[in-house]
């Protein structure tokens, strides 16, 4: 495994992939640290649709107007959603789960790509979560967060550079903001 700090450093989305399939291993260990994700009051909010189906992922790419076209490439997905009546924090125990997703895949090796769903649209006004929820039935109850798309690298990213740290946005004890 990798220091974390590095992990966090070598970590970049993922918009390409090539047409290499994900092992059932990799499958499980992605899945398996999403289920090992912290929620609140230990309530688990989350559930996660995984969807390898080729005709589905070309499907949810068209979810919304824009940014989830790299779903099509994707050998895999895993949508996550969260349950209001479970928890009121599922919107972050959700993007808890989302976030473990994207770091387990990097240290596998694999590349990945969050594709925010929650709040978007079609050019038409119609929510992208009411596309993806009539694609793979979910029920009323759970709303949908985000889905992650998955597979081997299709391009390289250059790690971030430490050079664009935002330290003016750390505060110490108060929030000073910047006098005009």
């Amino acid at each position: 495994m990798k220091d974390f700090s590095e992990l966090a450093r070598i970590r970049r989305s993922m918009r390409k992939f090539t047409a290499e399939e994900l092992t059932q291993d990799e499958v499980v260990a992605l899945l398996r640290t999403a289920l090992m994700s912290p929620s609140s009051k230990g309530s688990h909010s989350w559930e996660l649709v995984v969807v390898d189906d080729k005709e589905l992922l070309r499907q949810l790419a068209h979810c919304k107007a824009r940014g989830a076209e790299l779903v099509e490439g994707a050998p895999l997905a895993v949508v996550v959603l969260g349950d209001p009546g479970v928890s009121d924090a599922w919107i972050e125990d959700a993007s808890v789960a989302s976030t473990m997703l994207l770091l387990q895949a990097e240290d596998l090796g694999l590349g990945a790509c969050w594709v925010q769903v929650r709040e978007r649209f079609m050019a038409d006004g119609k929510p992208a979560e009411d596309i993806v929820r009539g694609l793979l039935h979910i029920p009323e109850s759970l709303r949908v967060l985000s889905i992650i798309a998955v597979g081997h690298k299709g391009m390289e990213r250059k790690p971030f550079s430490e050079d664009h740290l935002l330290w003016e946005k750390v505060h110490i004890n108060t929030f000073d903001a910047p006098k005009e």
